[in-house]
């Protein structure tokens, strides 16, 4: 039987890079160079056929400098040198392509590390979806603590309790048999977009499949940083394990994408740091 995916309702999507940050390659893959690489922050924005206009994450914005002007937080900057202007902010690069703040309805949280949350007050009509794992391991941190998980509080808006949809505990979704996913959490409750549990990196980070008319896609957040590292199964340096939730359980993560990629090559796996994925694929342009 040709394995399938559960996804039951197509989207279009559409993927961008908000900042970037440097580090040396050889931390974030095995057999990496000495050299600092630039790592994007993509972010995704998914038009949905009754939802609206959806995002996956939001990259860096201009507010996460403003953020770590001041210590505690600027030691975040310090260990992490980021690069974002004002017009990389992902509200004004889906302003670009014609789509209004207040068209943005909802916006799907894979973690809440910085890199991933600086744009999320831009976007005042979105609710916010994300697994509750995810939010209780970063809601009480302040200073150092929270600089130690790469989350700043000052990122979030204050009204975000209230906007939350938190995304509903995983069930079988009737797949085919051979279905990879069977562990899926249906975001929205029409099969359209299955988050699935891809921890390790942070506390409760999720992945998104989703399918277009012309591709099945996983975005993988930061279960890898490169798409090398799937392919090709080469971990990061063990000193990120220091920066990592569990190791043992990005591991696993990391197992799962390459078994993934090896028995589902027709699915693009999307890593949210990807150089490869940034310099090939992010333009703004539909599938």
């Amino acid at each position: 039987m040709t394995p399938r995916l559960a996804v039951t309702r197509k989207v279009k999507l559409r993927l961008f890079a908000a900042g970037y940050c440097k580090h040396p390659e050889w931390i974030t893959i095995r057999g990496g160079g000495v050299a600092a690489i630039r790592i994007p922050a993509l972010f995704a924005c998914i038009e949905h056929p009754e939802a609206g206009i959806l995002l996956w994450d939001t990259g860096y914005a201009d507010r996460f400098l403003t953020e770590t002007e001041k210590l505690p937080n600027r030691l975040y900057r310090a260990v992490t040198p980021v690069w974002i202007r004002s017009e990389d902010n992902a509200v004004r690069q889906l302003a670009s392509v014609g789509i209004a703040p207040e068209q943005v309805k909802g916006i799907i949280i894979s973690h809440f590390h910085a890199d991933h949350i600086a744009g999320l007050k831009d976007f005042p009509a979105a609710s916010f979806y994300y697994t509750q794992e995810a939010y209780e391991g970063v809601r009480l941190l302040r200073g150092i603590a929270a600089v130690r998980k790469a989350f700043l509080p000052g990122l979030l808006p204050a009204d975000f309790v209230q906007r939350s949809r938190i995304i509903p505990p995983a069930r079988r979704i009737d797949p085919p048999v051979n279905d990879p996913f069977p562990d899926a959490m249906d975001v929205l409750g029409d099969g359209s977009l299955l988050a699935v549990g891809l921890p390790g990196h942070a506390a409760g980070q999720i992945g998104l499949l989703l399918s277009t008319q012309q591709q099945d896609y996983l975005l993988c957040a930061d279960a890898v940083w490169s798409s090398a590292a799937y392919r090709e199964h080469r971990p990061p340096h063990p000193l990120a394990g220091l920066m990592m939730e569990s190791k043992r359980q990005y591991d696993q993560s990391l197992e799962r994408l390459v078994r993934l990629h090896r028995e589902f090559p027709a699915l693009r796996i999307i890593p949210s740091h990807c150089p490869e994925v940034w310099e090939n694929r992010v333009n703004g342009g539909s599938e």
